[in-house]
C-alpha cells in the first residue's frame, strides 16, 4: 500500500501543477487585476522631464480624467506603441501623462524630440519610486484615471489602437469595457 501512496502523491501534484500551467497558458499575460482598479491613483510630486525646476504631479491633475502611461527610453515595448500613443493623443479624447521611469533624463527628452510627444505633462522617475506606489511591473504599463481620481483600468504591455478602442474607450465613454 505504500508504494502506491509513494507513486500516487507525486503523480496527484504533478497533474495539479499541470493544471495550473494549463490554465495559466489560457490566459493573457497584459490583463493582470490591479490592486488600485476602483481606488485613488496614488499622490506624487516629481520633477518634469524637461524643466528639474518644475513639478508634475497629482494636484495638477485633479479634476480630469487621464491617461498615465510608464514608459522608458530602454524599452522595447514603450517603442512599439509610441505610435499609437501619438495617435490617441491627437484624438483630444483625454490627455496623456508621461511617468518616464528610471530612464536618463537626456536620452528621454531626445526620444520625444525626435519620435514626437503625446504627453502633456512628463514626469521623471529615475529612482522609480513613484512606479513602485503604482504597482508597476515593467514598462511599458498604462493607467486611466478617472477625473474623481479612481483608477479605472490597467494595460500591462504595449498600448495598440484595438486595446484603446476596446477597453479603454468603452470607459472613457462610460459604457464599461474590460480592464
Amino acid at each position: 500500500m505504500s508504494r502506491y501512496i509513494r507513486f500516487l502523491v507525486p503523480a496527484g501534484l504533478f497533474v495539479i501543477l499541470v493544471g495550473f500551467l494549463f490554465i495559466g497558458l489560457q490566459r493573457d499575460p497584459s490583463v493582470i487585476d490591479s490592486p488600485l482598479i476602483g481606488k485613488p491613483a496614488p499622490q506624487f510630486v516629481l520633477e518634469n522631464l524637461d524643466d528639474p525646476a518644475l513639478r508634475v504631479g497629482t494636484a495638477d491633475l485633479q479634476g480630469r480624467m487621464y491617461l498615465f502611461n510608464v514608459w522608458g527610453t530602454w524599452c522595447g515595448g514603450c517603442r512599439q506603441e509610441h505610435d499609437a500613443l501619438l495617435a490617441i493623443s491627437r484624438s483630444n479624447v483625454v490627455p496623456i501623462i508621461g511617468l518616464n521611469w528610471k530612464d536618463d533624463r537626456g536620452l528621454a527628452r531626445k526620444w520625444l524630440n525626435q519620435l514626437g510627444n503625446p504627453y502633456e505633462l512628463v514626469a521623471f522617475d529615475p529612482e522609480g519610486q513613484v512606479a513602485i506606489d503604482w504597482g508597476v511591473y515593467g514598462a511599458p504599463e498604462t493607467f486611466l484615471v478617472a477625473a474623481d481620481g479612481t483608477v479605472l483600468a490597467k494595460r500591462i504591455g504595449a498600448m495598440d489602437m484595438t486595446v484603446w478602442q476596446r477597453d479603454f474607450l468603452p470607459l472613457i465613454n462610460g459604457t464599461g469595457g474590460s480592464s
